[in-house]
């Protein structure tokens, strides 16, 4: 942007003078600054100044953008560039750092934290107090106060008396000795001089406090070192026993530095191994299998109804630790496959009256998708989820433990941070994995003033943990499929996290460029004497929720060659044992789980049956030949001889007894069989007593009864009261339809192309009509703001003498809602209570009724 004959004298003027792109870039940065839409650029300026907005903004800047604003609030205000540079490079200049405060200083232009041109560079207001050292908020920097500022409560005789030991002559007022003071300290060679005059130990305190924090404590009678140190004025007292540092006296001894460490560069993201491609891609397509697997168990296992509900939501501890159990993995990971099957939609509570936890109809739906499918929607959920299964088993600001899917969980920084890991990874050659904590430093650098930073560390560390559980990355490096989800296979990237050290001092932001993949593609300027694995890694823009269903769709299409092809046939063993080389088809696996156990898990699954599984497929409605038919259909090997005989011995002995409920009552043909029963002294518990020959009654319940008599041995089938046998099948529970959890932002959502045009459109409308010169007439100039006041018959003929002349007219207008608006018109027609004028703020034809028409005034010139 080039600088304006007229330097702007407020931030309101600087922003008028932006261009709508510049303008959209504001927004997009600080997108709370649109909600609501402001009514002009004087409104826009005033809430880039408040407080809360400034806040975030200093919280979204990298760690350089901050070093330059915390240098700023520490200059002049306001200050020249050359200032401004001194102040991070010092005496001794840094090629590097002169190299990237451009673009940083045009990071600061661009939020509209900085303004002016760069002989008058202003920090707003409100970043200065937030940055400028003072007691109560000490500086980043370490600087304590200026020589004005920390002798601003000092008697004038005891200024002169120190300017006096200094070596300079007296003055007539404190105001002018203060200021001779202030050159001395500021003088490179008169102040070298002074400093070489003084003790070792007088040296050596002026040491401990040059770099932080400035403040010092002496006693009432200081010793004769400190003592020196205070008559010379280069410790100043600023309440009974604590000294100050002055600024000027500190950055003489820093060389003119503002900080000691800039960093004007983000450091590299390390690789801690490299491994082939096609390796990564396999390692990560087992573990998206497996994720697969496990999440199918977990709702399997919670298909009848899951775990209750605690009264204030959640799992409870022990809900989760029989979940890890049965899943065979830790309590952490455990919450995390329930979190992402919650996200994900796939279970919700029921909501009834013994709330539990079950899966929802999307599970079945989801169930029928091709593996790859239902892979990218689970990646998909992880990916923008707000919910973090970290802080579980945590407590929150009251002091409760938080509890795998209940309330407290959310973070809006996470998918920020799980978005920013992986691009970061994408960043990195094919293969090549990172270490954590290269990761960890190089997120430290692009946020460090956030609030949460422990948080946002432990977030970069569970995306490692996750992205690898998940199968997104393979021995720690970024997968091809995980690639594609991010969106990284065609990048579209900004400067979110620095631009091009060449860049111009006045921040214009350079086109948009993918990474350069080799040192060859690199475009030559200013910043490219810095190796180009030191350059900031483009941060991919969050995909929009179309682009993302493209980016999953193209993951998906990526993984699913990957993965294993499902099997029709499993391995029978002699040691009643079934081995299934790999995942079996969905028909195959149904049948197996109810007619055996899991033994195993693994790349081979191991069944075993036994006499109460194949009980448990008879129960189900089926018969013996129908087991041994389907044996014999899925085995590639012959059914063996010892689970055929297993199968006959339980169907043989399955339904002979007959339980129903009388309480609930036994009959069997072989009254010698009920005998048996009634002899045996565990069948005490269940109180039996003959009715007749054939049968026995008993005070438990059927169920108990069942249990019972299987537990003594037999093998007893359930009847129904007209004495058919009861099949038993296992009930699929499901909730109510439900919708996935929606993320919770962190802070308000960036505004996308449509809203940031109509916005700027708005706002540019609006301070058309707030700025264009009126004719005041007689009546008093109208404050900023304030709407024009008329009668109803001085509006009415202003607006028909504006139809016969084609005038524009300067009105207020309110709408229903109570909403105050300035609005520039030209009428066209005047009608019926109504006026009808083209509205240049709305580029439109409008019609006004006249009664909210506060008032009208002429405009002074076209």
């Amino acid at each position: 942007m080039s600088n304006p004959a007229v330097p702007p004298r407020s931030l309101a003027e600087a922003l008028r003078a932006r261009d709508d792109d510049s303008l959209a870039a504001l927004l997009r940065a600080r997108p709370d600054l649109i909600t609501p839409v402001p009514t002009d650029l004087t409104q826009l300026a005033t809430r880039a100044g408040t407080r809360a907005s400034v806040v975030r903004a200093l919280e979204r800047l990298d760690l350089f953008a901050l070093r330059t604003a915390e240098a700023l609030a520490v200059a002049a205000d306001p200050a020249p560039y050359a200032e401004l540079e001194r102040l991070l490079t010092g005496d001794a200049g840094d090629p590097a750092v002169s190299a990237a405060l451009p673009r940083s200083l045009g990071t600061l232009r661009e939020q509209a934290l900085v303004w002016g041109d760069d002989d008058r560079l202003r920090l707003v207001r409100t970043a200065r107090e937030l940055l400028a050292p003072s007691p109560q908020h000490p500086s980043p920097t370490g600087l304590g106060p200026t020589v004005q500022e920390a002798t601003a409560g000092m008697s004038p005789g005891r200024v002169q008396e120190i300017v006096t030991a200094a070596g300079l002559g007296s003055t007539h007022d404190a105001v002018s000795a203060v200021a001779s003071l202030t050159a001395l300290f500021t003088d490179r060679k008169r102040m070298s001089a002074l400093l070489a005059d003084l003790p070792e130990e007088s040296r050596a305190v002026l040491s401990r406090l040059v770099w932080g924090p400035p403040y010092g404590q002496v006693t009432s009678e200081p010793a004769p070192h400190l003592r020196r140190l205070l008559d010379l004025g280069l410790l100043v007292p600023t309440a009974p026993g604590t000294v100050v540092l002055p600024r000027e006296v500190a950055l003489h001894l820093r060389g003119g530095r503002a900080h000691r460490e800039v960093e004007p560069l983000p450091p590299a993201v390390e690789h801690a191994a490299t491994h082939r491609p096609q390796v990564v891609d396999a390692t990560a397509a087992g573990q998206a299998y497996t994720a697969l697997a496990t999440v199918e168990e977990l709702l399997k296992d919670w298909d009848e109804g899951g775990p209750a509900v605690l009264r204030a939501g959640g799992l409870s501890v022990r809900d989760l630790k029989r979940t890890a159990v049965a899943l065979d993995v830790s309590e952490p990971v455990a919450a995390f496959w329930v979190e992402l099957a919650y996200a994900a939609g796939l279970l919700a509570s029921d909501g009834e009256a013994d709330e539990r936890y079950a899966a929802t109809p999307a599970h079945d739906e989801w169930l029928e998708q091709p593996p790859a499918r239902r892979w990218a929607r689970l990646a998909e959920a992880w990916l923008t989820a707000t919910r973090t299964s970290g802080l579980v088993g945590g407590r929150d600001a009251k002091d409760r433990t938080l509890s795998a899917l209940g309330p407290g969980l959310d973070r809006g920084a996470a998918p920020e941070v799980r978005h920013r890991v992986l691009t970061l990874l994408a960043g990195l050659p094919e293969g090549a994995s990172p270490s954590a904590e290269s990761v960890l430093a190089r997120l430290r650098w692009e946020r460090p003033q956030r609030r949460e930073e422990d948080l946002r560390s432990r977030l970069a560390e569970w995306t490692l943990q996750e992205a690898e559980l998940l199968g997104v990355t393979g021995r720690g490096a970024l997968s091809g499929h995980g690639r594609a989800l991010l969106g990284a296979t065609a990048p579209r990237t900004r400067d979110a996290v620095s631009r091009d050290p060449g860049d111009n001092r006045h921040g214009q932001a350079p086109p948009d460029t993918a990474a350069p993949k080799t040192p060859d593609a690199v475009p030559q300027g200013p910043g490219d004497k810095l190796p180009v694995h030191h350059r900031p890694v483009p941060v991919a823009e969050p995909l929009s929720p179309a682009e993302q269903a493209t980016a999953s769709a193209t993951a998906a299409r990526l993984l699913a060659p990957l993965l294993p092809e499902p099997l029709d046939h499993v391995l029978l063993q002699a040691d009643l044992t079934a081995v299934a080389p790999g995942p079996l088809r969905r028909p195959l696996a149904e049948v197996l789980d109810v007619l055996a156990d899991v033994e195993s898990k693994g790349g081979a699954t191991v069944y075993r049956f036994t006499p109460g599984s194949v009980r448990r497929a008879l129960d189900a409605g089926q018969s013996a030949s129908d087991l041994h038919a389907f044996l014999a259909a899925h085995s590639r090997t012959p059914v063996p001889q010892p689970l055929t005989y297993l199968i006959d011995d339980v169907a043989r002995r399955h339904g002979h007894l007959r339980v129903g409920a009388a309480s609930s009552y036994v009959r069997c043909d072989d009254d010698a069989l009920l005998n048996e029963i009634l002899a045996d002294k565990r069948a005490a518990g269940l109180r039996l007593r003959r009715l007749a020959p054939t049968v026995l009654a008993a005070q438990a319940d059927p169920a108990s009864l069942l249990e019972g008599l299987r537990a003594m041995g037999f093998a007893p089938a359930a009847e129904s009261a007209e004495g058919d046998v009861l099949i038993t099948r296992a009930h699929a529970h499901r909730t109510p339809p439900r919708s996935a959890p929606e993320p919770v932002p962190d802070g308000p959502p960036v505004p996308d192309a449509t809203l940031l045009a109509a916005a700027i459109r708005a706002v540019r409308a609006g301070d058309l009509a707030s700025t264009t010169p009126r004719k005041q007439g007689d009546r008093p100039p109208l404050s900023p703001g304030e709407l024009p006041r008329t009668g109803a018959a001085e509006t009415l003929a202003t607006m028909q003498a504006a139809v016969l002349t084609g005038e524009a007219l300067w009105i207020g207008y309110v709408n229903a809602e109570g909403a105050a608006s300035q609005r520039v018109i030209a009428p066209v027609r005047v009608e019926g209570g109504f006026v009808t004028a083209y509205d240049h703020t709305a580029d439109e034809v409008r019609t006004y009724p006249l009664h909210r028409i506060t008032g009208v005034a002429e405009l002074a010139g076209d």
